[in-house]
């Protein structure tokens, strides 16, 4: 029986694909909270869960505008993630070559749980903003 990596090590691109998102809305939102994340994370998962399960997903259910913006750009790169998005173009109107593995629906909730899971963990021992603070101290600024 072949033994399973654990999520962060199978699957490090994409945990940094989605945590580099949320650091960049963070770094424009500076008033967002772990309780920000958590929940855009929450409906992320419900609705990529109503998707395998080959259900129609519900609209997310999100009342604050980071929470909702926050959503809307994972969702973006989930489904970069997923083979999904639309082909990026040069200024010269060539195709762009992004290849990579698309995810399935399956893997693709399995990384937003363990991302969950890591801001209620970081959240627990830092405070309203210690995940947030913990991921952001591994994206540099560039030029600082």
């Amino acid at each position: 029986m072949p033994v399973r990596q654990p999520i962060e090590e199978a699957y490090l691109d994409v945990l940094q694909n989605l945590e580099f998102t949320i650091v960049q809305l963070y770094r424009q939102h500076p008033e967002m909270t772990d309780w920000d994340v958590e929940r855009a994370m929450e409906e992320l998962i419900r609705y990529y869960q109503a998707l395998w399960r080959g259900k129609e997903p519900r609209a997310p259910r999100l009342k604050a505008e980071g929470q909702r913006e926050l959503y809307e750009a994972l969702v973006a790169m989930c489904e970069f993630r997923l083979g999904n998005a639309t082909p990026v173009q040069w200024e010269t109107g060539e195709e762009l070559d992004l290849s990579i593995e698309p995810l399935t629906l399956e893997e693709v909730v399995a990384v937003l749980k363990r991302l969950r899971k890591s801001v209620r963990f970081w959240n627990k021992k830092g405070g309203i903003r210690g995940y947030l603070n913990f991921i952001d101290g591994f994206f540099p600024i560039p030029g600082e």
